[in-house]
Formats: structure tokens, sequence, C-alpha cells
């Protein structure tokens, strides 16, 4: 069975939300098993263990939160199972996106990992959200994209 562990930041539960729903629609392509957590409890022994990690943080003034790179830090130093990854954002502008910093930064400190598919951009309405409308189905979607992906390699 291949797993998929998911770590998110967040500070009022959305990136939180983004996360549940895209393990869950991993979960609905079936053979995978799925994991979630906040980075601030993550056991990183289950991380390294899966088959993939998806990594999620709401946008900071144009960057991921602390915690989230902080984690990504950390992978660096583990003995990864983990060929995978991918990452997701949640955001207030059309603009500002931190999906490719999220990127970048795994490919420089995790540079044995690879980018399953590019990232996702999840948009809240004002600071503490909701999340807007017809966002969540996006989420879905991503999760059984990537469990696809997982399943043909």
């Amino acid at each position: 069975m291949v797993t998929v562990f998911a770590v998110y930041d967040t500070k009022y539960g959305n990136t939180k939300l983004v996360a549940e729903e895209i393990v869950k629609g991993a979960r609905e392509v079936g053979g995978i098993e799925t994991a979630v957590s906040d980075v601030k409890e993550v056991d990183l022994k289950k991380v390294a263990g899966s088959d993939a990690i998806l990594i999620g943080s709401p946008n900071h003034i144009g960057r991921p939160a602390r915690g989230i790179n902080g984690f990504i830090d950390k992978l660096g130093k583990l003995d990864l199972k983990a060929e995978w990854f991918a990452v997701f954002d949640t955001h207030m502008m059309k603009d500002e996106r931190v999906v490719k910093k999220l990127e970048k930064r795994v490919g420089e400190k995790v540079p044995g990992l690879r980018l399953i598919t590019p990232g996702l951009s999840i948009r809240v309405d004002g600071m503490k959200g909701p999340i807007t409308e017809g966002e969540l189905s996006k989420c879905r979607d991503f999760g059984k994209k990537i469990a696809n992906q997982l399943k043909k390699t």
C-alpha cells in the first residue's frame, strides 16, 4: 500500500482544512494510506516512512510559515523512504502564492525528493477565511491526482 503524509501549518484552520480535503481525495482512489498532521505535532519517524510527503503552508507576507520552513530543513536530515513530494498553500491575494517558494526550498534542502505534481494554491476570503467558495473541490482533485500518479510509479 502507498502511504502519503500531509504536514501543514495553520493559524486560522484554513490550511488544515485544505490538507484534510487533499487526503480525502487521495483515499478515494483506493490503495492509499494517509496521515495528516500539524507541523507542531508531527512525528518525523512516520513522515520518514511514507512514500510521499505533502507540505502545506498559509501565505505569511509572501513567504511560507516559519514552522514549515523548519520542517523542510529537518526533512533534509532524515533517512527518507519517500521519493515524492507536493506542496499547497492558502492565500488571500491572487498574485501571492508561496507554492513555488515551497517547491524551491524542498528541492534545495531535500534534493532526493521529486515533485510529483505542481503545487496547489487555494484562495481564502480575508485573513481568517473562510476558504473561497468552489476552492475545496480543487483540493480533492489534487489529492486524487497525486494518488493516481503514485500508483503509476
